[in-house]
């Protein structure tokens, strides 16, 4: 009898033991084939705010649009051990802008639709990100104005870290060049080169 009892109490003391750790490993749908020795899974729905700088020039009127940003983003990651990748979109509102007479031309507003392809290691992850660009180009000229939607492309690099399961910070560098369209202030087609700065948290769904 004293011998079953000591057994049933080491069955009971393995089981709790085995629940406790169970209990305090993430949960099944927060991983997805991690790489071996890692704990951090980027697999999964995300979004985020950011906040940045911007500068870029306009070609052929010597107007260099520059000034802070902010807006929000959201995307999905797959991943397959320490590889990394899916999509990723943004818009945010700007207030890059820049005078030389006669002309004024500002970026009041862009998106990107990008894709992200990266590798991680533990809870840092290193990514290259490219694809789609669209934006407003704004110009002045004494009491003249036009503003037209530009579509381009965009480059760039960033870093992320994983502060907790549901939350990461990042900070990336991106450059785009929005597609020259005619403007009657200027005479000729004008478009945006301009590069970004920006740092952000994202919250993992």
């Amino acid at each position: 009898m004293k011998k079953q009892i000591l057994a049933l109490t080491v069955l009971a003391v393995a089981a709790a033991t085995g629940a406790a750790t169970a209990a305090d490993l993430p949960r099944g749908s927060y991983y997805s084939q991690p790489a071996p020795g890692s704990y951090y899974n980027w697999a999964g729905w995300y979004a985020g705010a950011m906040v940045g700088y911007q500068w870029g020039d306009v070609p052929g009127t010597n107007t260099k649009p520059s000034g802070v940003l902010g807006g929000l983003t959201g995307g999905y990651n797959w991943q397959q051990g320490q590889f990394v990748f899916g999509g990723e979109t943004d818009l945010q509102l700007s207030g890059a802008d820049d005078t030389f007479a006669p002309y004024k031309f500002s970026n009041p507003w862009f998106g990107t639709l990008r894709g992200r392809v990266g590798m991680a290691w533990n809870n840092i992850l290193f990514y290259g990100t490219g694809g789609l660009a669209y934006g407003g180009l704004k110009g002045e000229s004494g009491a003249l104005s036009e503003s037209k939607t530009h579509i381009g492309w965009t480059l760039g690099l960033g870093v992320e870290l994983g502060l907790a399961r549901q939350w990461s910070a990042k900070i990336e560098y991106l450059y785009a060049d929005l597609g020259n369209r005619a403007y009657s202030i200027t005479g000729t087609s004008n478009g945006l080169e301009t590069n970004f700065i920006r740092v952000g948290v994202n919250y993992h769904f």
